[in-house]
């Protein structure tokens, strides 16, 4: 990227960056702000590929497939490469096209994606199977050597995951709950909710304890705080002592007063 940012001005190349900058690290906690800050690169600088790249991956991450795919293509024309193929794929998914997608995963262009390219290409298309009812299909387009290896890949917990629910879409509750085990076993940085699949298959319900240990002692210390006021008020009637008393019938009689 800085390499292709060198084509522009020093001044101008500098701002473009700052905001590439902003696009990477808000794209997942602030998809909108990420998304704003592609839009000032991509008008200072739309005729750089990586430029339109970053701008696609932002307005994918909005849920906005045609415009995301209109960058994407504009930056696979300006570079050549084959890279964004899958998300390209899963733009026509998004835009409601499952069988586009299908065929874009049986295109020329796959056999020269990389390992992990390939394997995205798959989820992709397992997708599309799934968007189209075709569970089973599904199913058999994630059955790979990728999903069987030992070895724990950065796509490994995704690809399994994705198998897992799609077994259990199918209903094969007892395989799904296998494999989301195995993919959370290979979720090293958190990209998935195995954990939770896995508790919700085992029927285990999590409840936030300490938030009610807190409301149960509020509600506690309201109830004791009442009857020390009625107990307090109770004592100084009966000794006689309008001082003592007076505040707190004075309290509970504005109650009574409100009522009537």
């Amino acid at each position: 990227m800085r390499q292709e940012l060198q084509s522009l001005p020093k001044g101008l190349a500098e701002d473009v960056a700052k905001n590439l900058v902003m696009v990477a690290r808000l794209i997942d906690e602030d998809p909108e702000g990420a998304y704003g800050y592609s839009k000032v690169a991509l008008r200072l600088a739309s005729r750089v590929a990586a430029v339109r790249e970053a701008a696609g991956f932002a307005a994918y991450a909005n849920q906005k497939y045609s415009e995301a795919l209109a960058e994407f293509r504009a930056a696979r024309r300006m570079s050549g490469g084959v890279e964004l193929w899958p998300v390209m794929a899963d733009c026509e998914r998004g835009l409601g096209r499952p069988e586009k997608a299908l065929e874009m995963a049986g295109a020329p262009e796959v056999n020269k994606l990389d390992k992990a390219g390939q394997v995205e290409m798959r989820l992709v298309a397992a997708g599309a199977r799934r968007d189209m009812g075709q569970l089973d299909a599904a199913i058999v387009t994630l059955q790979s050597p990728e999903l069987a290896a030992g070895s724990v890949q950065p796509w490994t917990a995704r690809l399994r995951y994705a198998y897992a629910d799609a077994l259990l879409a199918a209903g094969r509750e007892d395989e799904a709950r296998e494999w989301f085990a195995k993919a959370l076993e290979a979720d090293r940085d958190g990209s998935t909710d195995a954990s939770d699949r896995l508790a919700e298959l085992d029927g285990v319900d999590f409840v936030d304890a300490l938030g009610e240990d807190d409301e149960l002692d509020e509600s506690e210390s309201d109830s004791e705080s009442a009857v020390t006021v009625v107990e307090k008020a109770t004592e100084a009637a009966d000794a006689g002592d309008p001082a003592e008393a007076g505040p707190d019938e004075a309290e509970f009689g504005a109650v009574d007063r409100d009522e009537d």
